[in-house]
């Protein structure tokens, strides 16, 4: 199904760019003012001028972010500090990183992925997106002709061929990249050019689906490019990195809700959530706390093994949380919207947005794709910080969602609420540049 190619990737040439690590960034949709500055300072090569440039109140249509872009993209392959791969290559990446106190490694393949549009079934989205995202994307795509970041996707391969191969294949290099960036995670990158063990790898690939994890607005920014330009053959290709599912490092953290302004009473709030939740107050002071009670009623043992249920947090202000426990199955059935999935409708985001922010407080998805009425953080302590602070009225915690779940979801051709999962690490921009 799924068509890999190898790139004839550019990288930055250290010895006139600087210090790899000074180079790299976030992806873009994680750099808020403060760290965009902070990487233009860095260093003057490093890679948000091309993936996330300045806007300055001067810009107009012939000089704005996107211009300025391309002309750093141009000028720096004219002067060598981007240098293009000799041969063609998939890169082997690498994330050393650590989660709850054990340290783990995520293993990826950097390579062209074949664009496909998602009817077709080969590369499946699992969330929405929101237009002024992809019309951003596009135009930066359209000035500078390459992904500056790869796009997060998912393959299964239970017993682990393709990586064993290409673990095998680099066990005595030292790689190509290999530092250890802001947050101390570790990042490696082999380059892999062996001919027959690239066509290996492509052939194993063909039986895959491809699942997007992250990136889905550069994805469908790519696919609306590519049929702009049909005379670009490159274009057809979209840079990824690709993790199996079976990976041990593959990490999903969540995404908790903060609700900006709403009229509806707390307490009433609160009285009439128990149409369909148990609502109990907690004992708890610390959202950490809170986390590991939330964890603990969402997954249970039975006699027919393990079993998810939905629960959510709720902060209200003042160091008083609730969870709050959906009472039983057949409000699913009920209530939730018919026409989607049996998978979907037991999604613990799609259950919070259907019966508490739709339902309770009146925040519908087109409310929701206004950007507006809800804030997202992937940091609890955060979500209750900005409560605190009085930016926002209620905290809705949340449990991660499952692989699984987001792996079914996709496969019914379905995609799930905005922001309903947390890759983590985050990949790391700058590494591999692909150009069209």
């Amino acid at each position: 199904m799924a068509t890999i190619i190898p790139l004839h990737g550019l990288r930055y040439n250290e010895e006139k760019a600087g210090n790899i690590k000074d180079l790299v960034t976030p992806p873009y949709d994680v750099i808020d003012a403060t760290a965009q500055e902070k990487y233009y300072q860095l260093n003057p090569h490093n890679v948000i001028r091309l993936e996330y440039g300045k806007k300055i109140p001067s810009d107009n249509d012939t000089d704005n972010r996107y211009t300025r872009a391309a002309d750093f993209f141009r000028r720096w392959q004219s002067e060598g500090i981007l240098k293009q791969e000799d041969e063609p290559a998939l890169y082997l990446y690498q994330q050393q990183f650590d989660v709850d106190g054990k340290t783990m490694v995520r293993t990826g393949i950097i390579c062209g992925v074949k664009l496909e549009p998602y009817e077709n079934g080969v590369v499946l989205p699992h969330e929405e997106t929101m237009p002024k995202h992809k019309a951003d994307r596009l135009a930066l795509m359209q000035a500078c002709g390459a992904n500056f970041s790869p796009i997060f996707g998912l393959y299964s391969d239970q017993e682990r061929r393709i990586d064993h191969l290409l673990l095998n294949a680099v066990q005595d290099s030292p790689g190509s990249i290999d530092f250890t960036d802001e947050l101390g995670h570790g990042h490696r990158l082999w380059v892999i050019t062996d001919t027959a063990l690239v066509e290996q790898v492509q052939k194993l690939m063909e039986e895959q689906r491809i699942y997007i994890a992250d990136g889905h607005h550069r994805y469908e920014t790519a696919l609306n490019y590519a049929r702009q330009n049909p005379d670009k053959p490159a274009a057809g290709y979209v840079m990824m990195t690709l993790v199996n599912l079976y990976d041990p490092g593959l990490v999903i953290l969540p995404t908790h809700r903060l609700v900006v302004e709403n009229k509806v009473d707390k307490q009433t709030l609160l009285a009439n959530l128990q149409e369909d939740f148990v609502v109990e107050k907690t004992n708890a002071t610390d959202v950490g706390k809170v986390i590991e009670l939330m964890a603990g009623l969402a997954g249970f043992q039975d006699d027919g093994g393990t079993v998810h249920r939905q629960v959510f947090g709720l902060y209200v202000g003042e160091n008083v949380y609730y969870t709050l426990t959906l009472r039983s199955e057949d409000i699913i059935s009920r209530k939730m919207p018919t026409e989607r999935s049996a998978d979907w409708r037991k999604l613990d985001v799609s259950v919070l947005q259907k019966l508490i922010l739709e339902n309770q407080l009146g925040i519908d998805m087109q409310a929701l794709a206004g950007g507006d009425a809800i804030k997202y953080t992937r940091d609890a302590r955060e979500a209750v910080q900005v409560v605190d602070q009085g930016h926002c009225r209620l905290a809705f915690l949340m449990n991660p969602t499952l692989i699984a779940e987001v792996t079914k979801v996709a496969a019914n051709g379905e995609k799930m609420p905005q922001k309903s999962t947390f890759f983590y690490p985050k990949l790391i921009t700058g590494l591999v540049i692909n150009k069209f």
